[in-house]
């Protein structure tokens, strides 16, 4: 996912292990002159697993840009002496309060937001059970009067996160799996999506339940490659569509 509040200045939103691959895709995050030069002028992390790090090692091309992050995974890349790569002097480390406004790049603002998760896998104690509680967290970009969340990862709606998503014009959810234990049915883990601390889409307390009515565009991504959503003729993109939710795709562009 990348922000921008004026057309030139990006934002991105996690960085994943193929984001190198998702920059030569995108022109508009192609570099335009100068040397060690990018337009993109800052990350804003939002978890902690590694799908949402492991990006960080792409962007060591010493060109300066700010990284932004609560203190725990600012705190976390610190601790990894691979991310030592990332000179401090370049990428400046900028910590994010809950629910404090913070100016990210020109005309843009960005929120973070507190939810409910668990623990990235690789610091839980144990490796089976119940899923080890933690915080996930979301981001609400602001510009021009407009705004979005971006949420790839939630794991139980409440009437909080209802509140909050209800403010953005769009929002950015988590569609991780359709059911909670999709991954289990198809005989591809054994772990429910809960227990990964993703809400599924469909089912009691899913997203298409616990979402309906929100005033904005609601738009899933981080969708799993089991997820039927993905299937344009399958019966679960015809219920999610019909729902009122829309599917993100590589490249989608979203005009607020």
């Amino acid at each position: 996912m990348a922000v921008t509040g004026n057309g030139s200045d990006w934002v991105i939103v996690g960085a994943s292990p193929d984001l190198r691959q998702q920059i030569l895709a995108t022109a508009a995050l192609a570099p335009q002159n100068g040397v060690r030069q990018s337009p993109i002028g800052a990350v804003v992390l939002v978890g902690g697993d590694v799908d949402g790090l492991a990006g960080l090692l792409v962007l060591r091309e010493r060109h300066s840009f700010d990284l932004y992050a609560p203190q725990a995974l600012l705190d976390l890349v610190d601790e990894n002496r691979i991310f030592a790569v990332l000179d401090p002097a370049l990428v400046r480390r900028r910590r994010l309060a809950l629910f404090e406004p913070v100016r990210c790049a020109d005309g843009l603002t960005v929120t973070l937001i507190e939810l409910p998760g668990k623990v990235p896998l690789y610091l839980e104690s144990h490796r089976a059970g119940t899923a080890e509680a933690g915080p996930a967290y979301a981001a609400r970009f602001e510009a021009n009067g407009r705004s979005l969340i971006v949420a790839p990862a939630c794991a139980e709606i409440t009437e909080a996160v209802r509140r909050e998503l209800g403010r953005a014009d769009v929002v950015f959810f988590d569609g991780t799996l359709f059911t909670d234990d999709e991954m289990i049915a198809a005989g591809l883990g054994e772990k429910t999506g809960r227990r990964m601390g993703h809400v599924p889409i469909d089912g009691p307390s899913g997203a298409l339940e616990q979402l309906a009515g929100l005033p904005g565009r609601r738009i899933l991504l981080h969708i799993n490659n089991s997820n039927p959503i993905w299937l344009l003729d399958s019966p679960e993109r015809r219920q999610v569509e019909a729902a009122g939710f829309e599917v993100a795709y590589d490249g989608m562009e979203v005009r607020l």
